[in-house]
């Protein structure tokens, strides 16, 4: 079996290219109407995070960008001299993550709002969930076992597993799994969650975590199972929704 983990090890070349800064978004500057300030961006960012249900680190992965990316320009809205500005490929991966105009999100100008056209939206499947509620993952220069219609709820981040077996309940044989917020490091909030759960031993499974005897350990809980107790979470992701195939 091979098994992905969250950023799982996987080096890639990379280069640096500085590219033009979108606009002049200095602080307090505006033009005409239009609300080109960092803060203004930023403020249309955290609304398009909120309509559609995802942190900024799902968003940021989802526009190709670093996980850190909007939380740098939370930084730089609050002043951080290093941070001065958005550059033409942050603001146009945040837009298409986001399902936004690119002139709404740097001007406020526009459509808010995208809806994908050309079809039925997919998101990819990842991974299938058999015996033991345990995810098999493939390496990823395999590429997506398949794509599969994309949930009502779904972001540019979803992703699906579909589960193979009885361990959620009978009912649930063949169902899929939807999830994208994967929080890596592990993040107390998802405590008392049915959630994807990444371990150290690199298992990954669906289950609902609960706290462990320690504050580092955790204890993972299904229902035609006994519970894994005292374990180490590498990685989580919420169940978004679940739906029958």
């Amino acid at each position: 079996m091979l098994s992905m983990r969250n950023n799982g090890g996987i080096s890639t070349a990379t280069s640096t290219v500085r590219l033009p800064l979108v606009g002049d978004f200095s602080a307090g500057h505006t033009t005409g109407m239009a609300d080109k300030t960092l803060k203004g961006i930023l403020r249309r960012v955290e609304r398009r995070l909120k309509a559609l249900d995802i942190t900024a680190q799902a968003a940021s992965e989802a526009a190709g960008l670093s996980k850190d990316a909007i939380r740098n320009l939370r930084r730089a809205a609050d002043g951080d001299p290093n941070r001065k500005g958005v550059s033409s490929r942050t603001a146009q991966g945040l837009a298409k993550a986001l399902r936004t105009d690119l002139n709404w999100l740097v001007e406020g100008t526009g459509t808010e709002e995208i809806e994908e056209t050309g079809g039925e939206r997919t998101v990819p499947l990842v991974g299938y969930v058999g015996a033991g509620a345990e995810a098999h993952f493939y390496a990823v220069a395999q590429g997506n076992l398949d794509e599969v219609p994309a949930p009502d709820n779904s972001s540019p981040a979803t992703k699906a597993v579909e589960i193979r077996g009885d361990s959620l309940g009978s009912l649930f044989d063949r169902w899929l799994v939807f999830y994208d917020d994967v929080r890596s490091p592990f993040t107390l909030d998802l405590v008392g969650k049915l959630c994807v759960v990444g371990l150290k031993d690199d298992r990954v499974l669906i289950k609902k975590i609960r706290q462990g005897s320690k504050k580092h350990l955790f204890r993972l809980l299904s229902e035609r199972e006994p519970p894994i107790e005292d374990v180490e979470i590498e990685w989580a992701a919420k169940v978004k929704t679940m739906v029958p195939r």
